[in-house]
């Protein structure tokens, strides 16, 4: 592993596997489960996402592109992304993402192809549009791949020949794109400040603390989440921790008041008054609701 990809991946948001020895993961979904706005997160793992039924807007390095369904998106390894339905309407997907430095490992030549492929120089995604060939070829491979890892008895080289091919369609619509000096340092300041949160949400920290880990001031810390992110860091940092909570909620028996101490928040009555307002119910109803037996 190159010295820069060592650095992503220290910095990265872990992927939790369908199986820890295979490192692809897939599930299908509804953007109300996250309560129309999933956590804006970054990771090494290149991600497909198939829009089953209804609608829905994905946020990639600051762009936004709406997505309808029988279509989709590829995004590249290393960029901020999240879906969202600002008018909060139902969308169901189908998410297939891959770690392709583990999945493909074959010595130094795929190595090499890989790093010039998905590499923070190419293209941050690419839309799939049904009705162009190529693309339509991939989205049907996002579903077969799904369908494959739901299978009781999973065929890992069915799972690797399909994954396989999918990557190799979208690696060759990936061109390089110019980015200044400037850019890529941007790109890097935001990834350290999200890593510290991603790495330190359960603690106790402030905009001041986010921004001394991209080595930038308060005030430059909050310009480049609002233009990179769409967000300040105070409310990244509280969307991520209430993210983190939704997930021990469905997850475990733990009760509301050791999840809201393990997610960061400083008193359960600020826990279930955060999580009541950009959820639109309690934390108790929400695990009701989602619970996951």
């Amino acid at each position: 592993m190159s010295a820069e990809l060592q650095i992503f991946s220290d910095l990265s948001e872990n992927v939790h596997y369908n199986h820890a020895e295979f490192p692809l993961y897939t599930h299908k979904d509804k953007l109300s489960y996250y309560k129309y706005c999933a956590a804006c997160h970054w990771h090494p793992d290149l991600e497909f996402i198939y829009i089953v039924s209804g609608e829905m807007d994905y946020f990639v390095n600051g762009k936004v592109i709406h997505l309808t369904a029988e279509n989709g998106i590829f995004v590249n390894s290393k960029r901020l992304h999240y879906g969202f339905s600002s008018a909060q309407t139902e969308c169901v997907f189908i998410a297939v993402v891959v770690e392709p430095y583990s999945f493909f490992e074959s010595g130094k030549y795929m190595k090499i192809f890989l790093e010039s492929k998905f590499s923070i120089y190419t293209n941050d995604f690419i839309v799939l549009d049904k009705k162009t060939g190529w693309q339509a070829q991939a989205l049907a491979l996002i579903q077969e791949t799904y369908k494959t890892m739901q299978k009781k008895v999973i065929n890992p080289l069915l799972a690797q020949a399909k994954v396989t091919l999918l990557c190799s369609i979208i690696s060759e619509q990936l061109r390089k794109e110019e980015h200044s000096k400037e850019d890529l340092q941007t790109r890097m300041i935001i990834w350290k400040m999200t890593h510290f949160i991603h790495k330190n949400y359960h603690n106790k920290i402030d905009a001041a603390d986010i921004a001394e880990a991209g080595a930038v001031c308060r005030s430059r810390c909050f310009k480049l989440f609002k233009t990179q992110i769409g967000q300040s860091p105070n409310l990244y940092l509280m969307r991520y921790r209430l993210a983190k909570s939704c997930g021990l909620l469905v997850t475990t028996n733990i009760t509301i008041s050791e999840i809201s101490e393990l997610c960061g928040f400083q008193t359960l009555s600020y826990f279930s008054y955060v999580f009541r307002k950009e959820l639109k119910q309690t934390p108790k109803l929400y695990r009701k609701a989602n619970k996951i037996r």
